[in-house]
């Protein structure tokens, strides 16, 4: 099993110090014991963990989200898993419809002002 210092980890993991120490104090991450030299060393169930929380985070999950995911992935729970899953698809789905809303909105506006509509100075389309 590999050790890592706090910084070697966080390189490994594609993160910062401070995110590792971030995770840390969240819970996400369990901070290890220093041995005699008082150094924080980690090993590969750290790197492993480090790197699931990044592929969660890229999949839109929150903290909160993410700490439930770990928690049912340490049981072994796939329907646990599932139904973090659908949850936050269902709010990335509430964000696409509320920015192609948004989209729409902007794209009346510059047709707006394409047409020398004075109205759209005052954002009024």
């Amino acid at each position: 099993m590999a050790e890592y210092s706090i910084g070697t980890l966080a390189r490994a993991a594609d993160v910062s110090v401070e995110t590792v120490r971030f995770y840390e104090r969240r819970g996400l991450l369990e901070q290890p014991e220093r041995p005699g030299a008082g150094y924080r060393r980690y090993g590969d169930d750290a790197l492993d963990r480090l790197r699931v929380i990044r592929r969660a985070k890229d999949l839109g999950f929150t903290l909160a989200e993410i700490s439930e995911l770990l928690v049912a992935a340490e049981s072994g729970s796939a329907a646990d898993v599932l139904r973090a899953t659908t949850a936050t698809l269902a709010r990335v789905d509430a964000e696409i419809a509320e920015l192609s809303a948004r989209r729409d909105r902007l794209e009346q506006l510059a047709v707006t002002c394409l047409a020398g509509d004075r109205s759209c100075i005052t954002l009024g389309c």
